[in-house]
């Protein structure tokens, strides 16, 4: 897969000069969840800074690398940190990571964020598995030259996220007797916390959660014919006109108490699914 204005093959190069493995897994990590990279058995470190042409991360939490090396024997890289659009960046640039993972290899990818729960009932530290979205992030599902790009795209009415995938993640959480849900993402620019009336007006939209990420990396994976598991670990609840803001540092240490949550759903995502990754259709 390969774009006119972006270097992924040069990016792509540079990686597999430091880590020469073709990983069939790729993971971004959210706000919090920094520290599940942790978790895998690292061979390398790639920070951003390295890559040529590649972004920087700027926001709270993220810490703008890639880490390469195993879950249970399998060859997985993670972005530890990722690009949005209050930062200043394009989709090009946002989605210019899953593009790089592609080039590697990557037929899975799995993604996960911070988001605000609207729904009834949600709880904070609930884990909301996105199985469909609505984008309020661009004002478009893809670039204006996306047909040009020449990448494989979903056919027409064919869902964004793996309903095989989003299966093994609730059973997973059944096992650790967690909270694992599925609902709605909605995707708007940020960077400012929803207002009270935003929140009424996602609600009513037909949203159960609300971030400012996600959309554009699905929507350029399916593309490119990745399966996608996508999660969100609800930071905070809106459940009614009055409430106290909630603020980036509260958001980052609800989320980490949910890492290994969301930890124990990857590794068995990427230990079960290792042999269904090949098969990114459905």
């Amino acid at each position: 897969m390969s774009h006119p204005h972006l270097p992924i093959d040069e990016i792509a190069a540079t990686v597999r000069s430091i880590w020469p493995d073709n990983p069939a897994f790729g993971v971004v990590l959210g706000s919090g969840l920094g520290t599940l990279a942790d978790s895998i058995t690292a061979e390398a470190t790639i920070d951003f800074d390295c890559l040529p042409h590649f972004p920087r991360a700027t926001a709270l939490g993220h810490r703008g690398r890639f880490v390469c090396g195993r879950v249970q024997g399998v060859p997985v890289i993670v972005q530890q940190g990722r690009f949005h659009a209050y930062e200043g960046h394009s989709f090009e640039h946002i989605t210019l990571p899953i593009r790089v993972m592609q080039s590697l290899g990557v037929r899975t990818l799995i993604l996960t964020n911070a988001a605000g729960g609207l729904r009834p009932g949600m709880q904070v530290g609930d884990v909301m598995l996105i199985e469909d979205h609505i984008n309020l992030l661009f004002g478009r599902s893809l670039p204006v030259h996306g047909s040009a790009i020449g990448e494989p795209r979903p056919a027409d009415g064919s869902p964004h996220y793996d309903r095989q995938l989003m299966s093994q993640a609730e059973q997973t959480g059944r096992q650790l007797s967690e909270r694992v849900t599925r609902g709605v993402y909605l995707a708007l620019s940020g960077p400012c916390y929803e207002t009270r009336a935003e929140y009424r007006m996602v609600r009513n939209l037909g949203a159960d959660a609300v971030g400012m990420s996600t959309v554009p990396e699905v929507l350029i994976a399916r593309r490119a014919g990745m399966r996608v598991l996508a999660m969100s670990v609800i930071s905070n609840v809106e459940t009614s006109d009055i409430g106290d803001p909630v603020s980036g540092e509260e958001v980052i240490r609800t989320v980490s108490s949910v890492e290994p949550v969301v930890r124990s759903i990857v590794h068995a995502i990427v230990s079960v699914s290792g042999v269904l990754s090949t098969h990114p259709g459905h």
